[in-house]
C-alpha cells in the first residue's frame, strides 16, 4: 500500500478524522502509508533493518505529532519530512565505530555483489541498476527514487525536500549520468543489448 492507494482528498479526510481522535481512521491511515514510509526510509538508510526502525519511529511520531500537521502542504510532503528527519536523527545517534563497521561490511558486500554480476554475463538489468543506484550519494539516490521510480515532478520533489526545482533537476541529471556512465563502464554488453 502506498499513499497513492487513496486519492489525496481521501487521505486528507482520514488525517482530519485521526486528528479529531478517531482511532479507526488513524489505523486506516497507518495501513495506507506504511509501505510508502518504509520505501522512503529504505532509500534514506540503504538498509532494510534500519528502514524498519525508522518506519516504527515515524509511526510513533505520527501518533504523537499528527496534530502538528497544519495543512500548509500536502500530507505526503509533511510525512516525507518526518521520515527524512527520523532517518537523519537515527544516523546521528550511531557511534562512529558502528558506522565504520557497517560501511566496511557494506563495501565488502557491494564488491562481492559487483564481482558476481561481472561473472554472470546474462545478469538481470534491474539487479545491476539497483546495485548502481545504491552507490549514488544520498541526495541523488533520494531524488532519483522520487522522480524516476515514483514518478514525482521536480516541483513536488522540491516541496518534499525543501529544494528549488532547478536544484532537483540538476541532481536528477547527475544521478542519471552516474548510473549511465557506470553501466557503460562496468556492463557495456548490457548497454548494447538495451540499445537494440
Amino acid at each position: 500500500m502506498t499513499g497513492t492507494d487513496l486519492p489525496g482528498a481521501a487521505v486528507e479526510a482520514l488525517v482530519q478524522q485521526a486528528q479529531d481522535g478517531d482511532a479507526e481512521a488513524f489505523e486506516t491511515l497507518v495501513r495506507q502509508i506504511y509501505d510508502q514510509v518504509y520505501r522512503w526510509a529504505l532509500v534514506q538508510t540503504g538498509d532494510a533493518d534500519d528502514a524498519d526502525d525508522v518506519t516504527q519511529e515515524v509511526l510513533f511520531r505520527l501518533h504523537t505529532k499528527l496534530r502538528s500537521y497544519k495543512r500548509r502542504s500536502r500530507f505526503t510532503t509533511w510525512l516525507y519530512q518526518v521520515t527524512r528527519n527520523a532517518a537523519y536523527e537515527m544516523a546521528r545517534r550511531r557511534t562512529a565505530q558502528l558506522r565504520f563497521r557497517e560501511k566496511l561490511g557494506r563495501m565488502e558486500t557491494e564488491d562481492t555483489h559487483l564481482k558476481a554480476i561481472q561473472v554472470q554475463p546474462d545478469s538481470n538489468v534491474v539487479t545491476v541498476i539497483r546495485s548502481l543506484f545504491e552507490r549514488l550519494p544520498s541526495r541523488q539516490r533520494q531524488i532519483f527514487d522520487l522522480a524516476d521510480l515514483q514518478g514525482l515532478t521536480p516541483t513536488e520533489i522540491g516541496d518534499m525536500l525543501g529544494m528549488n526545482p532547478v536544484t532537483v533537476r540538476a541532481n536528477l541529471c547527475k544521478a542519471r549520468r552516474a548510473i549511465r556512465s557506470q553501466l557503460i563502464e562496468r556492463h557495456p554488453q548490457m548497454v548494447e543489448e538495451l540499445g537494440r
